[in-house]
């Protein structure tokens, strides 16, 4: 019969690299093992020994795994059969321990009974590099002087070879275990991370979105359904998931996703949007291109309803442009306004019509009747500012009793002379203070602008010049009416 080679191992022992691969087992102080206890017993009933053991030697000391009959489960190396079988490169065999110079004086040999015979196999395991470590030895014993047959011997081998294919299988085992518990733990933290995710979701009002652009098949987060007021989990289209955009907002949606995918541009806009339920909310749009392979795969993005942010946002803006007494939007707004609609005007040739109001009679309400009274006036001027016939226009006070109205609407415009009347009809005011009744009026000019217009200040000095030269002609309008009075 064929014997097996042995295992070549480094000759001296590296001992530091044996008690690193022996410490990566964790096999040392383990707790007793059914398939190394039965391995052991298989060795002493096939060798038919009284004696049998698997030993791990530690830097100072070997310490038994599994045994048959009685041993320490420990013992000092120096005292160790087992130390002089690890440097052995296969079976090594003392027929009578007593005659041999090495163990004639060991305790072992020399207690009553003392052991005498002694058969040992190292167990080899291979380190990080692959390099077979003698860590310990599978044993028999006897207390009589014997001899072990060359078929005793390769069945020694062979048990050795099944106790490091055991010490494998464990190794492997607990790697597994190892791996799976790895595996929960990071299922877990995923688990707590979508929750957290979920609950971040639900506290900014946000979610994530995906589209595959093969099969422009979308993908939302609970967040993004929630926003929708729509069930988790529903299929649904591109198109159908632009139906909850007015159709203005669902073009400048579509037209922004293509150039994206057309363009690897990112994009983020806010538009209106209207919810399953039929709320009508503003939604924040984020989106970037995804590539595989060097081609658009898809889009990934964010989607967050910014509703209460957008209202507090706009009522800001208002609250920065309108003034506060008449409710009308203040001179800031009104210059913004004015600009872009004379850009607008000379580029398509539209007609546009600037409005100055100046209160007559004003100032002396607010001397006589007191500030109180003024304000109330100009109160009153802003609700008839407001008014139906201007619905359409943008009116602002500019400063004190001063107002302007910028008009756009070609049906007012087709009699200019017509909408001042109307005007000044609106702002015949009278206010009575302690029996004390007081009027005031406006003079009204309406001013086309002109070809060659093209800036705010230009167009304001023009229609300043026709308001002064109308103001100056109703002074003096009423200066010849009281001078008519007397005769």
């Amino acid at each position: 019969m064929t014997m097996e080679a042995p295992l070549a191992i480094p000759a001296p022992l590296d001992e530091e690299r044996r008690l690193a691969t022996l410490q990566a087992h964790a096999l040392l102080d383990s707790e007793p093992e059914a398939e190394f206890d039965a391995l052991v017993s298989l060795a002493a009933d096939m060798l038919g020994c009284p004696v049998a053991a698997l030993t791990l030697a530690d830097r100072d000391r070997f310490w038994v795994k599994a045994a048959v009959g009685p041993l320490p489960r420990q013992m000092p190396r120096e005292i160790a059969f087992c130390d002089h079988t690890i440097q052995s490169s296969d079976v090594m065999v003392v027929p009578d321990l007593s005659s041999d110079p090495r163990f004639a004086v060991n305790p072992f040999v020399m207690s009553d009974p003392g052991t005498r015979f002694y058969a040992g196999m190292p167990i080899r395991v291979p380190d990080l590099n692959g390099a077979p470590q003698a860590i310990g030895s599978l044993c028999v014993m006897d207390a009589s002087p014997r001899s072990l047959s060359p078929a005793g011997e390769q069945t020694l081998r062979h048990l050795a070879r099944l106790a490091e294919a055991l010490i494998a299988a464990r190794a492997i085992a607990k790697r597994a275990t190892t791996m799976a518990e790895l595996s929960e733990r990071q299922a877990a933290d995923l688990r707590a991370k979508d929750r957290t995710v979920r609950q971040v979701e639900r506290l900014a009002m946000i979610g994530s979105w995906r589209i595959t652009l093969a099969d422009g098949q979308p993908m939302w987060s609970e967040g993004v359904y929630r926003i929708h007021e729509l069930p988790a989990g529903r299929k649904f289209t591109i198109d159908q998931g632009l139906s909850y955009y007015p159709p203005d907002a669902r073009e400048v949606l579509r037209k922004t996703m293509a150039q994206t995918i057309r363009t690897g541009d990112p994009f983020d806009i806010e538009l209106d949007f209207i919810t399953a339920l039929g709320r009508k909310r503003r939604v924040r749009v984020m989106g970037e291109r995804e590539m595989l392979d060097g081609e658009p795969h898809g889009l990934v993005g964010m989607f967050q309803d910014v509703t209460e942010r957008h209202a507090l946002e706009t009522q800001l803006r208002r609250n920065a442009d309108t003034d506060a007494l008449t409710l009308l939007s203040n001179r800031a707004a009104f210059d913004r306004t004015l600009e872009a609609a004379i850009a607008e005007s000379a580029a398509n040739g539209t007609p546009l019509a600037l409005v100055l109001i100046d209160l007559d009679g004003f100032k002396l309400i607010n001397d006589t009747l007191g500030h109180p009274a003024g304000d109330e006036v100009l109160r009153i001027v802003g609700q008839r500012l407001r008014s139906d016939l201007l619905n359409d226009s943008f009116v602002a006070r500019l400063g004190g009793d001063e107002f302007g109205v910028i008009v756009r609407d070609e049906a007012l415009l087709t009699d200019t002379e017509a909408l001042r009347v109307r005007i000044e009809n609106l702002l015949t005011i009278s206010i009575t203070i302690d029996t004390i009744t007081m009027s005031c009026a406006g003079t009204v000019c309406v001013t086309l602008r002109p070809e060659d217009c093209h800036t705010i200040r230009d167009f304001m000095h023009h229609a300043d010049s026709r308001l002064y030269s109308a103001k100056r002609s109703r002074v003096g309008e009423r200066r010849r009416g009281d001078r008519r009075r007397p005769g």
